[in-house]
């Protein structure tokens, strides 16, 4: 059993910058990979990026390339994502995924 709580999400202009935490309780593994998803309203969910717990590798989708940042504190249990130059169409619900676990998620909305 893992319970994911993400916090972070606000309001922000365009330009404008978040940084979003995902704090995991419960039994994880070094081998797996911490996921954050993004899915606006209307809209099919999306991979955002990925890290897998041991920090080694980490994985983005085209349209966060070069802005976004994930990363974690292993002491902490935290995964972080790093969100700069933050544009309109990132406006959606962030949730971090592990395996089969998924926390409730943050609201992040851009203003333009």
């Amino acid at each position: 059993q893992v319970q994911l709580v993400e916090s972070g999400g606000g309001l922000v202009q365009a330009g404008g910058s978040l940084r979003l935490s995902c704090v995991a309780s419960g039994r994880t593994s070094s081998r797996s990979t911490v996921n954050w998803f993004r899915q606006a309203r209307g809209k099919e969910r999306e991979f955002v990026a990925g890290i897998t717990w041991s920090g080694g590798d980490t994985f983005y989708a085209d349209s966060v390339k070069g802005r976004f940042t994930i990363s974690l504190d292993n002491a902490k249990a935290t995964v972080y994502l790093q969100m700069n130059s933050l544009k309109p169409e990132d406006t959606g619900v962030y949730r971090c995924a592990y395996g089969i676990y998924w926390g409730q998620g943050t609201q992040v909305t851009v203003s333009s």
